[in-house]
């Protein structure tokens, strides 16, 4: 078995002395492992990086077997930002979702398309912003998308929360009753404008909550630890 595509590094791990075993999102062919020899040495350890994007040849015996890799370098996206705690922050924790979420070998081109972006929008001052736009885009992908569209419970006004049961936003008016119970919607994302330091906080807290609940929790996963790195 052998294919050429485009890798987004997720994850690396050493593998004896040398080597390394590679963990990609690639465009066509899904999450996908591999072996790259002297991918642990010197010359390889500077670009085989999460977040950066390579193009990969991998060639196994048997379509289940673990593949070796060929690569060149495509893109250092992630490595850019090594001196930058937040969007370093960003890089890893995109990278360590795509990694736990994505079941192997199911291709999501959406999800390649979409980490791709992310990576190339790192730069922009709003990117605290983006990155939350991006988890959204990922719940949506995974299949369990939220709803900010309209009142779920029919109320008028101001979309203020979201139920925690259904993913669907509540109007201040009608959510009152019971807004302990809710979960707070940041306004910035009704407006898709950039969102303040404490937007960005109750928005991590939101994405995460679905994140933990619905995906990684049930499958014994927890979110990436650097997470909360990213507000500003």
């Amino acid at each position: 078995m052998e294919w050429t595509d485009q890798g987004i590094i997720l994850s690396v791990r050493r593998h004896g002395e040398s080597a390394a075993v590679l963990s990609l999102l690639t465009r066509d062919h899904g999450r996908h492992a591999g072996l790259v020899k002297g991918g642990a040495g010197k010359s390889a350890r500077g670009s085989l990086q999460p977040g950066n994007r390579i193009q990969a040849i991998s060639k196994a015996r048997l379509h289940d077997h673990l593949g070796q890799i060929a690569w060149e370098q495509a893109e250092a996206s992630g490595t850019r930002w090594l001196d930058d705690p937040a969007r370093l922050a960003a890089v890893t924790s995109a990278c360590a979702l795509c990694d736990a979420v994505f079941p192997e070998r199911d291709p999501h081109p959406q999800a390649f398309d979409g980490l791709r972006a992310l990576l190339s929008a790192l730069h922009e001052k709003e990117f605290s912003s983006i990155y939350i736009y991006w988890e959204i885009g990922l719940l949506s992908e995974l299949g369990f998308g939220l709803d900010l569209s309209q009142c779920a419970a029919g109320g008028s006004g101001q979309l203020a929360y979201v139920s925690p049961k259904t993913g669907r936003a509540v109007s201040a008016e009608a959510g009152e009753a019971y807004k302990d119970k809710l979960l707070p919607l940041p306004r910035f994302l009704l407006t898709r404008e950039a969102g303040s330091p404490a937007e960005i906080k109750a928005a991590l807290a939101l994405t995460g909550f679905f994140l933990d609940r619905l995906i990684l929790g049930p499958m014994g996963k927890r979110l990436p630890e650097g997470r909360g790195r990213l507000c500003p």
